[in-house]
């Protein structure tokens, strides 16, 4: 069974949308599948899904293998740094999702070596913009106590007042980013 669509670009077929040789889920069922994880990551596990905990754990693992002393003394890693990374569930949670996204564009015929941008941004300048939105998503996530998955997937389904807010905010704020930078993906 191929997850590939062969109809014309953009054409909805079946559950997928086809986008050329690249095929996509329904975004709508991905969501529901998305909900069925987080339905069993409660019932199994007790809590919610989230990755923070993973990169914190890997992060005090890795500086402490050099400066233990600074990372038990230093508050945002200190409570990391009790057990090794994969001790944590959190990190098979990422391990995993990395493994099921690896899969998944295997099966889809989508796994080529390329950097996404637009035809008026170069390479290292994508680059670069990506890594320090991946900076200030990191300090947005230690700020909020929690990444996207465990501010919105959690904490919403919790309805946690703090996490709907926080999404948002992280909504208004693509908006409003996406007027200054939308000419760069034209």
């Amino acid at each position: 069974m191929s997850a590939v669509s062969t109809s014309a670009p953009g054409r909805r077929t079946g559950g997928l949308v086809s986008a050329g040789r690249r095929g996509y889920m329904n975004p709508y069922l991905a969501g529901f599948g998305l909900g069925l994880v987080l339905l069993a990551s409660f019932l199994i596990m007790g809590r919610g899904l989230g990755a923070t905990a993973a990169s914190g754990s890997v992060t005090a693992w890795v500086v402490g293998l050099v400066a233990p002393d600074w990372v038990a003394s230093n508050p945002g890693l200190k409570g990391y740094f009790a057990e090794p990374p994969w001790i944590n569930w959190t990190f098979y949670l990422i391990v995993g999702a990395f493994f099921g996204a690896l899969v998944s564009a295997l099966l889809a015929h989508r796994l080529q070596p390329r950097v996404e941008r637009g035809p008026r941004l170069g390479v290292p300048a994508r680059l670069l913009l990506a890594f320090g939105g991946g900076m200030v998503a990191a300090l947005g996530a230690k700020l909020a106590k929690g990444c996207t998955s465990g501010q919105a997937l959690t904490g919403g389904a919790q309805l946690n007042a703090g996490s709907w807010i926080f999404m948002l905010a992280v909504f208004a704020g693509a908006y409003a980013l996406a007027y200054f930078v939308r000419r760069e993906w034209r």
